[in-house]
C-alpha cells in the first residue's frame, strides 16, 4: 500500500542570494551614527551625510529607533524631503508599525513641538509628510492639530491638506467635524474638489445621512464641480442599502441622462441589481440587466453570480439556464464562471443533488469548475459522510487537469475521512499526491488520520502523514 505513495519529491539545497540589505548596511550605519550625536537640529547633522538613501537603509535606521520614536520619526521626515528619495505607501505603513505611532500618537506632537522650539517648524512639504503619517495611522484628531500648526508656522493649508483631515474624520464617522472643515476651506479661498466630495458623500452614506449626501450634489454643482460616477455610485450604494428601489432607479436614470463622467458603469448597475435581488425581486432585476447592456456596460462575473444566486433563492432555476445561455452566448462571462456560480447557489439553497448533477455535467463537457464550486461540493459530500464520493469527484477533477482549483484544506478533510472509513488504498494515493505537491496536512485532521492508521498497523503510511503534518 505504501508503494502508492510517490517518492518523487526531493529536498533541494537552498539558494543563497545576497540581499540588498547587505549592500545598504554601511549607509544605515552612517546615518545611525550621526543620529546618535548630541545637539539640536538633527536634520542639519543628517545633511552632512552623503551616503545612499533607499528603502532598505531607511528601514534599518528605523528598526534601530524602536525605543527612540521621536528620533526615528525625525529621520523619516528628513528622508522624505531629500531630492533623490521618496517614501512609498509601504514605508509609511512600515514606520507606523515600527514606531507604534497609532498606539503612541503623542510622538507626532513631540516631533512638531521639537521643530517649533528649534525655530524650524518647516515647509508645507514637511507638514504634508506628517499629515500622511496621520492618514496612515488613522489619527484624525492629531491630523487636525497638525493642520492648525500649519497656520501657526505661516504655511497656508491647501486643498490636499484639508482633504487628508476631512477624509480621516469621515472614516471616523464624525461627519459634523468633517462638514465644518469643508466649510472652513472657504476662509482660505479654497474650494472642495472631487476627492473632498467623494469622501463626504461616503461618510454621510455610511452614517445613514442620505439627505445630506444628496445635498452635496447641489452644493458642488454651484461650484462648477459636476458629480462623477464614483460619487453617484457611492450615493446609489447607500440608497440600495436602505432598500429604496424607486430612489435607486431615479438616481440611475439621472446618471444615464447626464452621461460623460457620470455615466453608470458595471459596478453601478450591479449594485442596483444586487439590491433588487436582496429584496426578492430578481426577475425585475433582469430589466436592469437589459438597461445595462443597452447603455454599453458589459456585465461581469459578479453581475452573473448576483443574478444567478438571486434567481436560485427565489426558485427561478429555469430562468437561470436562460440567463447563462445569454451570458455565455454574448461573450459576457465564461461558462466556467456561470455554471460554477450555479453550483454554489444551488448548494446555498440546500439543493445538493442538483448541484452535483450540474457539476458532473460540467466535468463531462470539459467545463472546468472554479475553486469555490469544487471545494464546496467536495466538502459538503464529506460532511454528509460520502467520503468515497468526494474522493472520486476529486479524481475526476484531477483528470480534467484543473486540480489547482481545490483548496488545500480539502486534501486534509479527504485524507482523514478516507483513513477513518478504512479506504486505505485511496488514502495512500491521496497522501502520495500531497507529498509530491508539498501540501501540508492541517490539524485536527492529522490526528484523526494517524490514530486510525495506527490501529490498523499502517505504520509506514503514518510516517508519510507525519511528514505532511510537519509541512503544514
Amino acid at each position: 500500500m505504501s508503494r502508492s505513495i510517490t517518492s518523487s519529491y526531493r529536498f533541494t539545497n537552498p539558494i543563497f542570494v545576497f540581499s540588498r540589505t547587505q549592500f545598504s548596511s554601511s549607509s544605515a550605519d552612517q546615518y545611525w551614527a550621526q543620529l546618535q550625536k548630541n545637539g539640536s537640529n538633527v536634520e542639519r547633522n543628517l545633511n552632512m551625510i552623503r551616503a545612499q538613501l533607499d528603502t532598505s537603509s531607511v528601514t534599518q535606521v528605523l528598526q534601530r529607533c524602536v525605543n527612540q520614536p521621536v528620533l526615528g520619526l525625525r529621520f523619516f521626515i528628513w528622508a522624505a524631503l531629500q531630492p533623490n528619495y521618496r517614501h512609498t505607501t509601504y514605508m509609511y505603513n512600515k514606520v507606523c508599525n515600527l514606531l507604534k505611532i497609532k498606539l503612541n500618537p503623542c510622538v507626532i506632537n513631540d516631533v512638531m513641538e521639537d521643530f517649533g522650539s528649534e525655530g524650524c517648524l518647516g515647509s508645507v512639504k514637511r507638514f504634508k509628510v506628517v499629515l500622511n503619517l496621520c492618514r496612515e495611522a488613522k489619527l484624525a484628531n492629531e491630523a487636525l492639530w497638525v493642520l492648525r500648526k500649519m497656520e501657526e508656522g505661516g504655511c497656508r493649508p491647501d486643498t490636499l491638506a484639508y482633504n487628508v483631515v476631512i477624509r480621516l474624520f469621515c472614516d471616523k464617522g464624525d461627519m459634523d467635524e468633517a462638514d465644518r472643515l469643508m466649510r472652513e476651506m472657504k476662509g482660505f479661498g479654497l474650494y472642495p474638489d472631487m476627492i473632498t466630495y467623494v469622501a463626504m458623500t461616503k461618510g454621510f452614506v455610511e452614517g445613514d445621512r442620505l439627505e445630506e449626501a444628496c445635498g452635496l450634489f447641489k452644493v458642488m454643482e454651484s461650484h462648477g464641480c459636476l458629480p462623477n460616477t464614483v460619487m453617484y455610485s457611492t450615493l446609489l450604494d447607500g440608497v440600495c442599502r436602505f432598500g429604496s428601489l424607486d430612489k435607486a432607479l431615479q438616481l440611475l436614470g439621472e446618471m444615464e441622462k447626464e452621461g460623460g463622467a457620470s455615466k453608470p458603469n458595471v459596478i453601478t448597475y450591479t449594485s442596483v441589481i444586487q439590491s433588487y435581488c436582496e429584496n426578492g425581486k430578481s426577475l425585475e432585476a433582469l430589466s436592469i440587466l437589459d438597461r445595462m447592456v443597452a447603455n454599453g456596460s458589459v456585465p461581469n462575473r459578479v453581475t452573473a453570480s448576483t443574478l444567478i444566486n438571486g434567481l436560485c433563492l427565489e426558485g427561478h432555476v429555469n430562468e437561470v439556464y436562460k440567463l447563462i445561455c445569454r451570458f455565455v452566448g454574448e461573450g459576457f462571462v465564461s461558462d466556467t464562471e456561470c455554471y460554477s456560480a450555479l453550483v454554489v447557489s444551488l448548494m446555498r439553497v440546500e439543493k445538493i443533488p442538483e448541484a452535483e448533477k450540474v457539476f458532473r455535467k460540467m466535468l463531462a463537457t470539459s467545463v472546468s469548475p472554479n475553486s469555490l464550486a469544487s471545494s464546496l461540493l467536495i466538502k459538503k459530500l464529506c460532511s454528509k459522510g460520502q467520503i468515497l464520493d468526494g474522493y472520486r469527484l476529486y479524481v475526476e477533477i484531477e483528470k480534467l487537469g484543473c486540480i489547482l482549483t481545490i483548496d488545500s484544506d480539502i486534501y486534509s478533510i479527504l485524507l482523514a475521512g478516507l483513513c477513518q472509513d478504512g479506504h486505505l488504498l485511496e488514502a495512500a494515493n491521496l497522501a502520495g499526491v500531497m507529498v509530491e505537491k508539498g501540501i501540508g496536512l492541517k490539524p485536527p485532521y492529522a490526528e484523526i488520520a494517524i490514530d486510525h492508521l495506527k490501529n490498523l498497523g499502517e505504520l509506514e503510511l503514518v510516517s508519510h502523514i507525519l511528514r505532511l503534518q510537519n509541512r503544514s
